[in-house]
């Protein structure tokens, strides 16, 4: 975060040529934001600032939050979600507070890459910011949204789910046009049977659960 205060300023001459200093977060005032989608996280114990002597405030504070998402796994494993991050101060209306990005998507996108785990479940795949305000209460107030868009590395859900699940139903057409006794495919059914019920018990503890539609692939 950066904000100007025409009134914390002085002449490093002064003042042995000291042009910035550490403070508390309470000492000034400082910007009070909001995540909306947040659900819990871990506040940041980096309560301190620095104050340039122009008057340039600038506070880092790592968050480490978790977020609700509305997800769409229609196309599970192979699908794309697209996560919003809003960012937004409800005390200030925008006569008083606004709120601006100072880098561009594509420079946050790049230093996100080089910070991030970059081989998870997930792989980032653009990001793009809407500045708006929100209207409540008859005023206006200012957001800033981070539009988050992910891809699914299908990988893990192929070799695990996908092939044994299609391994298993090829098999089971192969035996039941094939030359063998009446008895023995009915054996062989009744095994084919108990393992599609482990496989369906494994798709549904690795099935995503936070979407309104089920995925294709656990369909019936």
């Amino acid at each position: 975060q950066e904000w100007q205060n025409p009134f914390a300023t002085w002449d490093p001459r002064d003042f042995c040529n000291i042009s910035e200093i550490v403070l508390p977060m309470d000492t000034y005032w400082s910007p009070p934001i909001f995540i909306l989608e947040r659900v819990n996280g871990q506040n940041p114990e980096l309560n301190y600032m620095v104050l340039m002597h122009n008057g340039s405030f600038n506070s880092t504070r790592p968050y480490q939050v978790t977020l609700t998402c509305s997800l769409i796994i229609l196309k599970f494993p192979f699908d794309s979600q697209m996560c919003n991050l809003s960012i937004a101060s409800f005390l200030y209306p925008v006569t008083d507070f606004v709120m601006k990005t100072r880098r561009t998507p594509a420079e946050i996108m790049k230093e996100s890459k080089s910070l991030i785990l970059n081989d998870g479940e997930w792989k980032f795949t653009n990001l793009s910011i809407i500045e708006f305000t929100e209207m409540m209460d008859d005023k206006e107030f200012s957001v800033v949204t981070y539009v988050i868009s992910m891809e699914r590395r299908p990988t893990l859900y192929i070799l695990n789910l996908i092939l044994p699940t299609c391994a298993l139903y090829l098999l089971d057409m192969a035996v039941l046009f094939g030359p063998s006794t009446l008895e023995e495919k009915i054996n062989f059914q009744i095994a084919i049977i108990l393992g599609s019920s482990m496989l369906a018990v494994i798709l549904n503890n690795s099935l995503p659960t936070s979407s309104n539609k089920p995925p294709i692939i656990g369909t019936h």
